[in-house]
């Protein structure tokens, strides 16, 4: 073995077990492993991590189950491929593996699995290990996780993770002790001991089955009880109603249980008469048989609509197509209910239900709905109809947190249309033949069958872009031997519901009706359809909103009995409109560039509960092009502003847009250069913008400079200098020593000064621009005093409140992001994002140095190296873009960073001595030229430098330096992984 991996071996265990304070390289050092999402910690993430790098693993479970095997197929699947080996043993232990999930194990070709018969060896069999081998170097994680869903990602779970050279005492042990197992005559190949295991385990099912079974009415009703949820939302909506507001608005994820809700809710406020509208006679049905399991007898229940008229029950469902009727309405008196609650209440703003509101005065109404802001395309405000009181609000993220719903798994897999993206439906017939074609039919298939399902029998909703589309797969999935059905808005309600009983039923009840496998549909069963037996949905049209793909993915997401988990199959296309795959199930509506891409690398380490996501290579590429390429920002903009507009009642501000999560506000500083220019634009004649020349030209300059709030000193002069008209310096230190615990000298001071003063410019036409600013003065005395023309301005309210709205978002994002620093000496906080000239105001270089800081940049006693990690290919056989060497800089590891100096640059040239001899280095890189700012990746030494030479594009050979630096701290997993991941053409 290399001298070199034992040593960094070595240093690994000094860091786990010595000095933790000691850099090691991650590949080499001990782990404790364990889950906590908010941590971004999962075993899951872990384990898959060990399996892309091994060239061999071994696993020895007592349980494995399909839940605990299906997030890991799609790495499965690339080990298969790859030809990894695997060698996996488990137990009869108590019964408890699925034969499905050894099953599922064993058709992959590369993995062989073992049963170790507990019965014959008469002792238990406990083991939790998973053995990695990636050459000479083993990496074993050795603790308490089974593999099971709640096991890899949710249990408090304890293991270790150990690194050893193939010769150490304790993986020898570890092998010596499974290859004893696994070569022992109770280990039993899976063709010998799964038909009678499957028998025995499919009896013992059964039996249990039959025990659950017995008394399960008053059973289901006895264990009935509000989930948390629920018992938040019923303590808001009291409240409301004690300030005599006579509306209210429940915001729940689909799931979540919002027909029980409003049950606990009836029951615990005593209303005796209440009125639930539906737009759909089914709904009106399932609410009733819910409300029943609620209440029992104690109150009589009815419906009013498809056929039924029982107007005079306490409790009665309504549709609304029925009863706004006037022949039906008007059999009722205008207060004869306490409540009347209107279900999936973003349809509200109907006519029909308008028609029906403005009729009856009850003591309340509720409205209830998943997507609020549904309709940001027209004038409606369903936030306004409930009078802005949102009793309660639980989005998808919270709701999985909480285990409210049933776990997915959802794998973006890469779509073999090469249709390209449109919004058009009208496609030519060539392109059509293509979403229907035998290849694209096959390649379904496969994926559906392999990813698989929970339970007895796939039960699946797919979700195409056209109805010919749904038509013609359905009827290629028949001509396979598969039952489905395609479903549009032209069939009835009683064919809709016929094809919904069909999909929920077993096999055993099936009786004059034939059970289906799939049922195709565009749009009609994105709300309002409650099939929680659901657990597969495929997803073969693009991603053109966020609420629309979670109204989607949420019709498998209610709990049932049987269904563990719910598998979402996403097939990713060349689509603009795929970077709202991560964003949807991220539920971060900030549409910062950085985040989504972030997500997508590391988002199953931090997505709650036991749910995981996973995208293949080519669909990850897909989607990163598509972020790079965001097209219009501006109209998602507007729609983020008029959805936060119509829920505060109000126009929003910056602030308001960072607190509820809303679009990044340097994303709209982005687009728009100020805020007032952004109203402007959105409201048109509504706003008409009262600030002078010169409060505009002040608004532009702090929004430019400080917004970001990477450090807090220009902020907290600012706010302080809202309230009095000067501080001293000496006060102002002492203040931002006590409140941020940072020592800070008069030159960073009066950097800071100088900021305001509208010096921190890029050249002299920005110079002559905002010199004139006139905010600040810093007299003789050591003071900072407002200045008398600032002082004036800060009466007209308009401007007042902008400089407040700054103030407050860059404060929040310094507290959010730039708070606590991790390396000593340095205003920079490591993996977070800055732009060149965030590094020049935190370097207080006195102007902007974004021009002339590209690659390299020397400050003082500091060298910035500037990184894009995948460079830009020439059209031509040029070498370079736009003068961009191909630079081979890469990370080789966590630890070790390999960087070639500009061209031209040899050992002996100014350029390569100003690196070399700074005492502090730091290196900041980006994925790629679509990347405006730069990863943080913190300070470095210099290992080796060595002269070269390289082609100019003249084809010139010149000097460069190839150097090899060791960074201070390991680079964190999820950033490497992302940084390193491959940007593929279409």
């Amino acid at each position: 073995m290399q001298r070199e991996k034992i040593q960094l071996i070595r240093d690994g265990l000094e860091t786990a077990y010595v000095n933790g304070s000691t850099a090691s390289e991650l590949l080499y050092k001990p782990n404790f492993v364990s889950n906590n999402h908010n941590e971004g910690k999962k075993v899951l993430s872990v384990i898959e991590d060990e399996l892309l790098k091994c060239d061999k693993f071994q696993i020895s479970v007592a349980f494995i189950t399909l839940g605990g095997v299906t997030p890991l197929l799609q790495t499965l699947k690339e080990l298969e491929k790859r030809e990894i080996p695997g060698e996996i043993l488990t137990s009869n232990y108590l019964d408890f593996s699925e034969p499905q999930a050894l099953e599922k194990l064993n058709s992959l070709k590369n993995i062989r699995i073992k049963m170790y018969d507990t019965n014959s060896a008469k002792n238990g069999f406990h083991t939790k290990g998973y053995i990695f081998k990636e050459e000479e170097v083993y990496r074993i994680i050795i603790g308490s996780s089974n593999m099971t869903s709640a096991a890899l990602t949710t249990n408090r779970e304890w293991n270790t993770k150990l690194v050893s050279t193939s010769q150490g005492e304790v993986a020898e042990d570890i092998l010596k002790e499974f290859e004893e197992l696994w070569n022992s005559e109770y280990a039993l190949d899976y063709d010998v001991f799964y038909e009678e295991y499957k028998q025995r385990y499919d009896i013992i099912k059964e039996q249990r089955k039959i025990a659950t079974e017995r008394n399960v009415t008053s059973l289901e009703r006895y264990k009935l009880k509000p989930n948390s949820m629920q018992v938040r939302f019923i303590t808001n909506l009291k409240n409301i109603l004690k300030k005599d507001e006579k509306r209210a608005l429940l915001i729940s994820a689909t799931g979540t249980g919002k027909t029980y809700a409003s049950a606990f809710a009836m029951r615990e406020l005593g209303f005796k008469r209440v009125l639930f509208i539906v737009h759909r006679a089914s709904l009106a049905v399932q609410a009733k048989k819910s409300y029943q399991r609620v209440f029992g007898n104690s109150v009589s229940m009815g419906l009013v609509g498809a056929g039924y008229y029982e107007y005079d029950k306490d409790y009665v469902f309504a549709t609304v197509e029925t009863l706004n009727k006037d022949a039906h309405l008007q059999r009722y008196k205008v207060d004869d209910f306490d409540c009347i609650i209107l279900d999936e209440a973003h349809h509200s703003s109907a006519n029909t239900y308008q028609k029906v509101m403005n009729y009856f005065t009850p003591r309340l109404f509720l409205g209830m709905t998943a997507t609020p802001d549904k309709r940001t395309d027209s004038d409606d405000n369903i936030y306004e109809i409930f009078n802005h009181q949102i009793a309660y609000e639980i989005r998808l993220q919270q709701a999985m947190e909480e285990e409210l719903l049933c776990p997915f798994h959802y794998f973006g897999i890469t779509d073999l249309s090469v249709v390209q993206d449109t919004k058009s439906k009208n496609l030519s017939h060539e392109e059509f033949n293509k979403l229907i074609c035998d290849e694209r039919v096959e390649h379904i298939l496969e994926q559906a069958n392999y990813y698989g399902y929970s339970g007895e029998r796939v039960k699946g909703l797919v979700f195409c872009s056209r109805k010919q589309e749904c038509q013609q797969l359905s009827a290629k999935f028949n001509e396979l031997g598969y039952r489905t059905v395609a479903l549009s808005g032209d069939d009835s309600e009683e064919i809709r519901q016929n094809a919904f009983e069909r999909l929920a039923m077993d096999e055993e009840n099936a009786t004059d009706k034939e059970p289906l496998d799939y049922i195709f549909s565009v749009d009609i069963l994105n709300e309002g359809v409650d099939i929680v037996e659901v657990n597969q949905v495929i997803m073969l049209r693009p991603t053109q909103s966020p609420i629309v793909f979670i109204q989607q993915l949420g019709r498998g997401l209610r709990k049932a009995a049987g269904k563990e988990y719910v598998v979402i199959l996403d097939f990713i296309g060349n689509y603009n409109n795929n970077f709202m795959i991560p964003v949807a199930l991220s539920g971060d509506r900030s549409y910062n560039p950085d985040t989504i891409r972030k997500y997508v690398i590391s988002g199953n380490r931090t997505i709650p509960g036991a749910s995981t996501i996973h995208f293949d290579e080519i669909a990850k590429n897909k989607i990163f092009q598509s972020i790079d390429k965001i097209r219009g920002m501006k109209s998602i903009i507007k729609e983020s502003y008029v959805s936060l507009k119509n829920r505060l009642g109000k126009i929003p501000s910056l602030y308001d847009f960072y607190i509820h999560n809303e679009v990044d506000p340097l994303v709209i500083i982005k687009e728009y250069k100020t805020y007032f220019q952004f109203l402007e634009s959105v409201e048109k004649a509504n706003y008409i913008c009262t600030l002078s020349e010169e409060e505009k030209m002040i608004i532009e300059y702090l929004s430019k400079t400080i917004l970001s709030g990477v450090r807090p000193e220009e902020l907290e002069i600012l706010r302080l200098l809202l309230e009095q008209k000067s501080i001293s310096i000496n006060d102002f230190k002492r203040f931002v020593n006590e409140k941020y615990d940072r020592n800070i000298t008069n030159n960073q001071v009066d950097y800071a000064i100088d900021v305001l003063q509208g010096k921190f410019v890029s050249n002299d036409n920005e110079y002559q621009k905002y010199k004139n600013i006139e905010v600040i003065t810093n007299d003789h005395n050591n003071f900072i005093t407002r200045m008398l023309c600032y002082e004036e301005r800060l009466r007209h309210d308009e401007f007042r409140q902008m400089v407040e709205d700054i103030i407050r978002v860059g404060l929040t994002r310094y507290e959010d992001k730039f708070m606590k620093t991790d390396e000593i000496e340095s205003p920079f906080v490591l993996y977070e994002k800055y732009s060149r000239r965030d590094v020049s105001l935190l370097m207080n270089c006195g102007k902007d140095l974004s021009s002339v800081m590209f690659g390299m940049k020397r400050i003082v006693d500091d060298v910035f190296i500037f990184v894009t990690y995948h460079k830009e290919k020439s059209d031509d056989e040029r070498n370079y873009v736009d003068g961009k060497p191909d630079y081979a800089d890469a990370f080789e590891d966590n630890m070790i960073f390999r960087w070639d100096s500009k061209i031209g640059m040899g050992i002996e040239s100014n350029y390569m001595k100003e690196v070399t001899t700074a005492p502090r280095k730091h290196l900041l890189v980006k994925k790629s030229d679509a990347e405006s700012n730069f990863y943080y990746m913190g300070t470095f030494d210099i290992l080796d430098v060595k002269e070269d030479q390289k082609e100019d594009n003249k084809g010139i050979l010149k000097k460069i330096c190839k150097v090899v630096v060791k960074m201070h701290h390991p680079v964190r997993d999820d950033l490497l992984c992302y940084l390193q991941s491959t940007i593929k053409e279409n």
